[in-house]
């Protein structure tokens, strides 16, 4: 599985190229789909950009997408669009439009009880778990393990970022017997891919992961990451 990132916490200063708008998104969303995409991870924003966990926002957002798309969508959970974990759980509790899935990063406060509310409602949970953070063992011990929909292995580490995906996976373990999503970001995010393929585990590539070709050149869209993605992800897997 490839998934396709389209913005992240980016906004209008990382590009013309990162979708901001739902019809953007959704734009953008089918163009990558078309490539090769088959699930997409997004952020819902307000419209002066910021990553929104509203109702409204995530309801408008997820409709425009899959008004183009058939393919599963998953939105954020993350502390930055809502700093205080009890609001937060309150916005995921209010959703009136669910996600196929959404990530939760099981090292900010309230993980899990945002992940429990997202599996009352019958959403999938990636459980977010970034190199460099205690999230691992948390996730290790964490009842709701087994119940996740995947892993999210983040590597965050861009300067040794193979030899940080490659602790992260130790440290994870047999991560619950759940599918490892691998994925890095900037400097680390297409060794990353490389070694995901290498290993045959599922990953993710998109202009909230990366803005950049692997040659250095600027993308130009989501669509020509996951373009790009699929070649050295197939490359990767045949030289393993």
């Amino acid at each position: 599985m490839v998934q396709v990132c389209l913005n992240g916490p980016r906004g209008a200063a990382d590009g013309t190229a990162v979708p901001l708008t739902p019809e953007s998104m959704a734009r953008a969303a089918a163009e990558a789909v078309a490539a090769g995409a088959t699930d997409i991870h997004v952020h819902p924003k307000t419209p002066c950009g910021r990553d929104s966990l509203s109702p409204r926002v995530v309801a408008a957002t997820l409709e425009a997408i899959r008004a183009r798309v058939p393919v599963p969508v998953g939105v954020t959970t993350g502390a930055w669009a809502e700093a205080d974990p009890a609001v937060r759980l309150a916005r995921v509790r209010g959703w009136t439009t669910l996600p196929d899935h959404a990530s939760v990063n099981w090292h900010e406060p309230g993980a899990e009880e945002i992940a429990a509310a997202l599996i009352d409602l019958g959403v999938g949970v990636e459980a977010g778990i970034w190199s460099g953070t205690d999230a691992a063992a948390r996730f290790a011990v964490s009842p709701l393990g087994p119940k996740v929909l995947r892993v999210l292995a983040e590597v965050t580490d861009t300067q040794a970022a193979e030899t940080s995906a490659r602790t992260l996976l130790a440290e994870l373990g047999p991560a619950h017997g759940r599918p490892v999503l691998l994925h890095g970001e900037d400097a680390g995010a297409w060794p990353v891919l490389r070694l995901a393929g290498r290993l045959g585990l599922a990953t993710r590539v998109g202009l909230e992961d990366t803005l950049v070709l692997p040659d250095g050149q600027r993308a130009a869209s989501n669509a020509q990451l996951v373009t790009e993605g699929l070649v050295q992800y197939g490359r990767a897997r045949r030289s393993s």
